[in-house]
């Protein structure tokens, strides 16, 4: 595929959830789905008409069992990334106050890591250069 050709834009929100002793969340794509195995934030695809922190808000629902509000959200930074078949567009943003446990409820692994050992998952493209922004956060 050319660089001139029209590639779908995917908006994908994710969030990265920091506990109190600044670790962040990571989920591991589960089998089945593209890129398994690959260490991600939580988040997820958002629909036509949802607003990138709606979308959050529900994902986090579905995928985690947690609930929190839009005043919990602190936009970040965003990837950019080109993939063969799409181009994903993804804001990212940190959530300190949530309400319950995260658990996987969609057969993923969790994992809390902190900043500085990100790099150690195995993520996406696209989730890699958002690790030194979440390194000079926390």
């Amino acid at each position: 595929m050319s660089d001139h050709s029209a590639k779908k834009i995917i908006l994908v929100s994710a969030v990265a959830l920091v506990d109190p002793d600044g670790r962040i969340l990571l989920a591991q794509r589960p089998e089945g789905k593209s890129m398994a195995g690959l260490w991600e934030f939580p988040g997820g695809k958002v629909e036509p008409g949802e607003a990138p922190e709606a979308a959050l808000i529900r994902e986090l629902r579905e995928e985690l069992g947690i609930d929190t509000e839009e005043s919990c959200l602190a936009p970040l930074t965003f990837a950019s990334h080109s993939y063969d078949d799409f181009h994903l567009l993804m804001p990212l943003f940190v959530c300190r106050k949530w309400e319950g446990t995260p658990r996987p409820q969609e057969g993923q692994t969790l994992a809390w890591a902190r900043a500085n050992r990100l790099r150690d998952y195995p993520m996406p493209a696209a989730d890699i250069p958002l690790i030194p922004m979440l390194r000079d956060l926390l």
